[in-house]
């Protein structure tokens, strides 16, 4: 498949989608959106893939919504009808596989919302963050109002989207909004690092591990601990269970399969 305005590679177990619009910060199109959950379905449906990279070429990760040419959001309203958007959350917050932000730069607005559906994020220290959506009189739709106090609470969460304003990768760090926080030069080998530890793990534990955290967010303990039973039973039946067993019995290293 053709992608436009990203770039899509796989190295290893490693599958890594790269905001192409340097240009312009990143700042997204409808058709960079497209991109994005083609390239996302296509790592989650790929046996040898085990994780995903969200990052952004050039300066920026993503300064948001391009502004400069911005979709007629309002041709989009008949009657009143509901504007349909991409459903980006849903194709995120679906995919079984971790996913891992590696904020490069500014991470503004739908930037922002972007690594907020990432599992991991990992900021340049210097990163400048934000949302500002009330202050371009609109409000946001790709899934930062569910997560935002999820990840940081209810107060830091609202004082971050009704003023605007910006922080760094430190104070993101500092908040629980990303995971950590380094100097550019470092960003390459932690997020490198960061991906190999997660893919050296049993893919199949991992990606039913993500689904039992992603069930348990909106059900009750009873509803997620006979899920996460349910998944267990899965596990227990697979090959890669047994890999385990017999590399520690035999005091080797395990070669998960995925299977």
């Amino acid at each position: 498949m053709e992608y436009t305005d990203i770039l899509y590679s796989k190295e290893g177990y490693v599958a890594t989608i790269t905001l192409n619009r340097p240009d312009r910060m990143n700042a997204f199109t409808m058709k960079m959106i497209d991109s994005i959950i083609a390239a996302l379905n296509d790592a989650n449906t790929d046996d040898a893939i085990r994780v995903i990279v969200v990052t952004g070429a050039g300066r920026a990760f993503s300064a948001g919504l391009d502004l400069k040419e911005p979709p007629d959001f309002r041709a989009h309203l008949v009657g009143g009808a509901a504007l349909r958007v991409p459903a980006t959350a849903g194709v995120f917050l679906g995919i079984d596989k971790p996913i891992i932000a590696a904020i490069n730069g500014p991470a503004i607005g739908w930037g922002l919302e972007i690594a907020m559906l990432c599992d991991i994020r990992i900021a340049v220290d210097n990163a400048r963050i934000g949302d500002r959506h009330v202050f371009n009189s609109v409000i946001a739709d790709h899934g930062s109002l569910y997560l935002m106090p999820r990840l940081i609470g209810w107060a830091k969460a609202c004082e971050l989207t009704f003023t605007g304003k910006f922080i760094d990768g430190k104070e993101a760090e500092r908040m629980g909004l990303v995971n950590m926080a380094v100097p550019p030069e470092q960003l390459e080998d932690t997020v490198r690092e960061t991906a190999s530890a997660i893919a050296s793990q049993p893919p199949l534990a991992l990606q039913m591990t993500k689904r039992a955290m992603r069930d348990g967010l909106t059900s009750d303990l009873k509803t997620s601990q006979d899920y996460a039973f349910s998944l267990l039973v899965q596990l227990i039946k697979s090959d890669d269970f047994a890999e385990a067993v017999n590399a520690r019995k035999e005091k080797r290293e395990p070669h998960f399969k995925g299977r």
